[in-house]
């Protein structure tokens, strides 16, 4: 592994705590949050253009980055008005991290470590905030970092329960070499319908602990949570995600019409092309309270193949919505809007609703699913849409455990340690180690389709493929 040759220059060179705050991120005070698959660059520049200070990447994953040129080439773009930009990696592995630093440090101005991800994939993965009881292994991690990188190294966290195991949990980070610190206000069980609110004070007290800037995030529906929340926790700057998703202006302390944010952000997209995936993720957000009244448009969407069938559905969608709004300006009393704040074609948070008001009562839709099955033979029944649609379309055909709830639990790579295994590979290896393994081998592996032992040259085994079809011959050539 290449590693910088002198370490004190490395380290004389950069700027740390406050200078770094105040010089390199320019007194960032608006942070938007690193996302799985919805910090993209066009989301980025969007957010940029309507006062976010400070941007993050996608959190990538550390060992994939490593071995993986086209991922570092899919998830890592950038340009010149994307700065100031902190790229943030999760993983578990010491060498792994100072590698995968070394290959993004020209690309960002700090790295960040993720110790909040809350999800099941990091518990599977052992990342995220379920390294944040490994004090010895984290001190270690940052402490080289901190030595090796040629940009600072931050981190995001979540607290624990305790205001005291909190603060000396930032401090210990801290005093390894961590430069800043974002704060999430919430535990790692807040998550889904358990979110609640977020805890300012356990902020406020790791922020009178340190001497490096802090972040707070958790709380912020509007840019007046923005205010409050650097009053009463004294922090450098604030970092919102779900909010951003739902209104990204709302740095800009305004509530626009969805159409100007959708537009703004196809626009954006034509220049920095992304995911499609990504696109329509990001819509659904913008126009969740108008899917709400509109839900086939809602599918419409989902439907969409291309970027061009993106524009057409929002098109179409986005003059319905502009046609109630003049509808409303001529008479308001025939619209109600629930518990939302503004019209639903205003962008504006999503409020999740209380768990302690669920009730055991089905939805309409829910109901009807209901009639629905009990006019399904017996064996029909309780499937979900996917399965259902598939026994039906193939009635004669043996679909197996239909009935199976779950996947269950799968077994890792045995040399990554991060994707899950083949099944039926005999090297216990997820396809990505075992198509390395079996090019550098010239061996074959059966349970992921690959061949490379005796095969011949493409052109070779085509000609000969041809051959052999005009002489009416079995070809008993090894696949490719």
């Amino acid at each position: 592994m290449e590693r910088p040759i002198n370490v004190d220059s490395v380290q004389s060179s950069k700027l740390e705590g406050f200078n770094f705050w105040k010089e390199t991120l320019r007194e960032a005070r608006h942070v938007v949050a690193p996302m799985v698959d919805q910090s993209e660059l066009a989301w980025r520049m969007l957010s940029r253009n309507h006062n976010a200070h400070l941007c993050y990447t996608p959190m990538l994953h550390s060992s994939v980055f490593v071995r993986d040129a086209s991922y570092r080439q899919e998830n890592l773009q950038t340009c010149e008005q994307d700065r100031p930009l902190i790229v943030q990696f999760c993983g578990n592995k010491l060498d792994t991290f100072l590698r995968a630093g070394l290959l993004a440090q020209h690309m960002c101005d700090a790295i960040d470590i993720n110790l909040g991800c809350p999800q099941s994939i990091a518990k599977r993965g052992h990342y995220g905030a379920f390294l944040q009881d490994e004090w010895k292994l984290l001190k270690e991690i940052v402490s080289e970092c901190h030595k090796t990188w040629s940009v600072p190294i931050t981190a995001k966290i979540r607290i624990f329960p305790s205001v005291e195991k909190t603060v000396e949990y930032a401090k210990m980070l801290e005093e390894a070499g961590a430069q800043l610190l974002t704060v999430h206000g919430r535990t790692r069980d807040q998550k889904g319908p358990l979110t609640g609110l977020a805890s300012w004070l356990h902020i406020k007290k790791v922020r009178e602990a340190v001497k490096i800037p802090v972040f707070a995030n958790g709380n912020i529906q509007y840019l007046s949570d923005v205010t409050q929340c650097m009053e009463e926790t004294g922090v450098q700057g604030v970092m919102i995600a779900e909010g951003s998703l739902h209104n990204p202006a709302l740095f800009d302390g305004v509530n626009p019409p969805v159409w100007e944010m959708v537009e703004e952000y196809l626009q954006l997209v034509s220049q920095y092309p992304c995911s499609l995936t990504y696109i329509r993720g990001h819509i659904f957000k913008m126009c969740i309270h108008s899917f709400d009244v509109y839900n086939d448009w809602r599918i419409r969407l989902g439907e969409c193949k291309s970027l061009d069938a993106v524009k057409q559905v929002m098109r179409e969608f986005i003059e319905i919505l502009k046609n109630d709004e003049r509808k409303y300006q001529e008479t308001p009393e025939v619209f109600t809007f629930d518990k939302l704040k503004f019209p639903y074609w205003i962008c504006q948070p999503y409020v999740r609703p209380d768990p302690s008001t669920k009730t055991d009562k089905p939805s309409e839709a829910k109901r009807q699913r209901m009639v629905y099955d009990e006019s399904l033979p017996e064996h029909l029944q309780g499937l979900s849409k996917k399965k259902l649609r598939k026994a039906l379309q193939k009635p004669n055909k043996s679909l197996g455990n239909i009935h199976n709830p779950g996947r269950g639990k799968f077994e890792m790579c045995a040399d990554c340690k991060t994707n899950a295994r083949g099944q039926k590979c005999e090297k216990l290896l997820c396809k990505v180690c075992c198509r390395k393994m079996a090019r550098q081998n010239s061996i074959n592996c059966s349970g992921h389709n690959l061949y490379y032992k005796n095969s011949l040259p493409r052109q070779e085994r085509e000609a000969l493929l041809n051959k052999q079809a005009t002489l009416g011959q079995q070809c008993d050539v090894i696949p490719p």
